[in-house]
C-alpha cells in the first residue's frame, strides 16, 4: 500500500524534508506532486521514525508545503532489455532519443550486488583500444577498472570517444560472430555541457558506434542529484548485458569529478560534517561501490570493464578524487597538459601511467611474445630521454655524448610517432609493437638490455642493427 503525506517541513537545495508517522525504507522511491499537477521523482536519503530526507531527481523548483509526498515502497529500478543497445537515455534512465518506450524483459535495483570474491575470475584477456600508448604501454584487460586522469580543458572526451569507437576483443574479431554482437559500450556522461553532448552524439551516430552502445546523458543543467544515479543505472545495464546476455561490456564514465561534486552538494545540504576539502567522509566507500562492479564471474562468458574519466582540479593528483580513485582502481592513464600544448593526440603521458593487470593480459597467446620486453625497453628509454632533457636545459645538447643524443632523439620520436596518432587512427596491437621495434632500432643493440636475446636476434641483423622480420 502506497503511503501519501502532505507534511513537507523544509526544502534545502536538492533535498526535501517531510514528517512521517511510521518508518520509511532507505533508498525508497518517492513521487512528489506539486500544486500545478507536476510529478517529481525522488529517493529517500535519510529516514527516522519522525521524518525523512528526500533527494529530488528533477530539482525542487515549484515544490512547496502544499505538495504531496507519496512513498512507492520500492527502490529505484532499471528497465533492462537487450534492445537498449542503440538507445540514448537521460541521466535518470528515460529515453530521450525520440524512440519508443522501453519494453523491459526485467527490472533490477540500481544498487547492484557485490560480486562474491570467491566467484571472481582473474582478469587476463586483452582489450584492444586502438590507442598505442594504452595497448602497448598500459594494456587494458577484460574485467579491469582503469581510470583516465585528466585536467580541465584537456581532450579526455576525444580520447573517450576514440576508445568507445575502436575498442574490440581481438579473438572475437577472428571468429565467425559479428563483432557488434559480442562487444558493447555503456557510455555514462555526468554533468557535461550541451555542446559536449552534441559532440558525443554526432560522433556516435556518424561512426555507427551507437549501434553497439547504450548512452546515458546527464547534462550540466540537470539536477545534481540525478548525477548520483546515472553511473548506477549504467552499471546495472552493463551487468545485465554481461552476465545475462554474455556481452563483453566496456563502461566509460565521464566525468567522475562532477559525480563527486554532486556528492559534496548533497552532503552540504544535509549539513554533514565534511571530510577532506569539503567532500563527504564516505566518498571512498561510495566510489568503491561503483568501481568494484567491474569484473568477471567464474562460469560466465561476459565481462564488465570500466574506464572512469576524471578531471583533476588544478591538475593535482593528490586531490581527494584522483587520490581515492587510485586506491580503488587498478592503475591510471594520465592525459598531459604539456603534450597537449605540443599538439600530441592523444596527449597520453606514459611515465606516470600504469596498468597493474597488464602483465597478466599480454604475451604469447594473448597479444604477442615480445610485448612485455618491447614495452619495458621503450619505457626505460623514454624515461632516460626525459631525464636528459632536464640536463640539456643546464649544459646544452652539445655537451652530451653520442649515446645520450640518441636517447634524446628516441624520446622526441616516441612522442611524435608512437604516442601521436590522432583521434581517428585505429592501430592494431601488431602495428603498435612493430612501431615500437622501429623506434628502438635507433638505439645501439647493446642498449636493449630489457629485451630477450632471442627476440633481438629474430628482429636484428647483428652487424647492421637493421630491423628484419622474424623467420617462420
Amino acid at each position: 500500500m502506497q503511503k501519501e503525506y502532505q507534511t513537507i517541513t523544509e526544502i534545502s537545495g536538492p533535498l526535501v524534508f517531510a514528517e512521517v508517522d511510521e518508518p520509511v525504507g532507505y533508498d525508497e522511491i518517492v513521487e512528489i506532486e506539486t500544486g500545478d499537477g507536476q510529478t517529481r521523482r525522488g529517493q529517500v536519503l535519510e529516514s527516522t521514525s519522525d521524518f525523512v530526507a528526500i533527494q529530488v531527481f528533477e530539482g525542487t523548483e515549484g515544490i512547496d508545503r502544499n505538495s504531496s509526498v507519496r512513498f512507492l515502497g520500492e527502490t529505484l529500478q532499471m528497465k533492462l532489455t537487450e534492445d537498449l543497445l542503440g538507445r540514448v537515455l537521460s541521466g535518470s534512465g528515460e529515453p530521450i532519443d525520440g524512440g519508443p518506450e522501453i519494453e523491459p524483459d526485467e527490472e533490477r535495483p540500481i544498487v547492484g550486488e557485490a560480486i562474491n570474491p570467491y566467484s571472481r575470475e582473474y582478469p587476463e584477456e586483452f582489450i584492444q583500444t586502438g590507442v598505442s600508448a594504452i595497448d602497448g604501454m598500459n594494456t587494458l584487460v577484460r574485467g579491469q577498472k582503469l581510470p583516465i586522469f585528466s585536467g580541465s580543458g584537456l581532450p579526455h572526451n576525444d580520447l573517450a570517444l576514440q576508445i568507445a569507437r575502436q575498442a574490440t576483443v581481438p579473438e572475437e574479431d577472428e571468429g565467425d560472430d559479428d563483432e557488434g554482437s559480442e562487444f558493447a559500450v555503456i557510455f555514462g556522461a555526468m554533468g557535461i555541457t550541451q555542446e559536449e553532448a552534441n559532440e558525443f552524439m554526432d560522433d556516435f551516430e556518424r561512426t555507427g558506434a551507437l549501434e553497439r552502445s547504450v548512452v546515458f546523458m546527464n547534462l550540466a543543467d540537470d539536477p545534481a542529484v540525478e548525477r548520483t544515479v546515472t553511473p548506477r543505472l549504467a552499471l546495472t545495464t552493463a551487468e545485465y548485458l554481461a552476465f545475462e546476455k554474455d556481452y563483453h561490456v566496456l563502461v566509460i564514465l565521464t566525468d567522475m569529478t562532477n559525480y563527486c561534486e554532486a556528492l559534496r552538494e548533497i552532503g552540504a545540504a544535509r549539513e554533514e560534517v565534511p571530510g577532506r576539502r569539503g567532500y563527504p567522509g564516505y566518498m571512498y566507500t561510495d566510489l568503491a561501490q561503483l568501481y568494484e562492479r567491474a569484473g568477471r564471474i567464474e562460469g560466465e562468458d561476459g565481462s564488465v570493464t570500466q574506464i572512469p574519466i576524471l578531471t583533476m582540479p588544478g591538475d593535482d593528483d593528490t586531490h581527494p578524487i584522483p587520490d581515492l580513485t587510485g586506491y580503488i582502481t587498478e592503475g591510471q592513464i594520465y592525459v598531459d597538459r604539456d603534450l597537449n600544448s605540443q599538439g600530441i593526440e592523444p596527449p597520453t603521458y606514459v611515465l606516470p601511467s600504469l596498468s597493474r593487470l597488464m602483465d597478466d593480459g599480454i604475451g604469447e597467446g594473448l597479444t604477442r611474445e615480445d610485448h612485455a620486453d618491447v614495452s619495458d625497453q621503450m619505457y626505460a628509454a623514454y624515461a632516460e630521454g626525459e631525464d636528459l632533457r632536464d640536463l640539456v636545459n643546464i649544459v646544452g645538447r652539445e655537451a652530451l655524448s653520442e649515446r645520450d643524443n640518441k636517447y634524446l632523439d628516441f624520446a622526441d620520436d616516441f612522442e611524435t610517432e608512437f604516442v601521436q596518432q590522432g583521434f581517428r587512427t585505429n592501430r592494431s596491437i601488431d602495428e603498435t609493437l612493430d612501431l615500437g621495434w622501429e623506434l628502438l632500432s635507433q638505439l645501439p643493440k647493446e642498449e636493449l638490455n630489457r629485451i630477450d636475446e632471442e627476440l633481438i636476434e629474430a628482429k636484428y641483423v647483428e652487424d647492421e642493427g637493421e630491423p628484419v622480420e622474424a623467420e617462420e
